[in-house]
């Protein structure tokens, strides 16, 4: 895989100047979805100078994704990921803002150990045990009753499902794709025959394909 492309190539949602050097670095996945770690760093929170400070700062294990130590400047940040600065005692999780571009909010520490994840995909492996496909690429087994398009909270110091969101009427919804991204709002009817949903926001009605809508509350007991 390449490790650069053209600056004027580089995904609209990436925070960023269009003008400055030809290339610019490439995310090792997720080219779409996320951005990589260097441009969280040097151009998004102006926190390293150049490219050498952050893979300094990687080899020195001072960076964490998900409260994992990060192994490469190209790794991709996506959606509602958390990075951790060890010696700055500084957490950020990465949102779209109303723009729908990407943009590293700080948290509390406590916060940096879980995220919210779309279920995308169920299977039912040998065993009858059941795995939770999720939207950053993750998969895990669990018990949860939970169903394609509701979103799971996920805890990062037990790595494991903690929660399911269920997606219904009177949740609280995240619109991650299309010409609403970065909005929020709340579904006031589900159309599956449609595969869309009304959601409102203030007083504003839109639809919204299910697809692009990521569940970000009304959390439901894991018993």
């Amino acid at each position: 895989m390449k490790k650069h492309m053209k600056r004027h190539k580089v995904p609209k949602n990436w925070s960023i100047h269009r003008k400055g050097t030809t290339f610019i670095v490439r995310p090792s996945s997720h080219l779409e979805k996320g951005i990589p770690v260097l441009i969280a760093m040097r151009d998004m929170l102006g926190l390293a100078q150049n490219r050498r400070e952050v893979k300094k700062a990687i080899h020195l294990n001072n960076l964490l994704l998900n409260n994992k130590p990060i192994k490469d400047e190209r790794q991709a940040i996506v959606l509602f990921d958390t990075l951790a600065i060890i010696p700055m005692k500084k957490y950020y999780i990465l949102k779209l803002n109303e723009k729908g571009k990407f943009m590293l909010s700080e948290i509390k520490e406590s916060e940096s150990m879980k995220k919210i994840a779309k279920v995308t995909d169920k299977k039912i492996l040998r065993g009858k045990k059941t795995q939770l496909n999720l939207s950053d690429g993750r998969n895990y087994l669990s018990n949860l009753k939970c169903k394609t398009n509701d979103s799971v909270l996920i805890d990062f110091k037990d790595n494991k499902v903690s929660g399911c969101l269920e997606l219904k009427e009177k949740s609280n919804v995240f619109i991650f794709a299309g010409k609403h991204s970065g909005k929020t709002g709340v579904i006031e009817k589900i159309k599956p025959e449609r595969k869309m949903a009304t959601v409102k926001m203030g007083e504003e009605e839109i639809n919204v394909l299910i697809k692009h809508l990521m569940v970000v509350d009304t959390l439901k007991s894991t018993r």
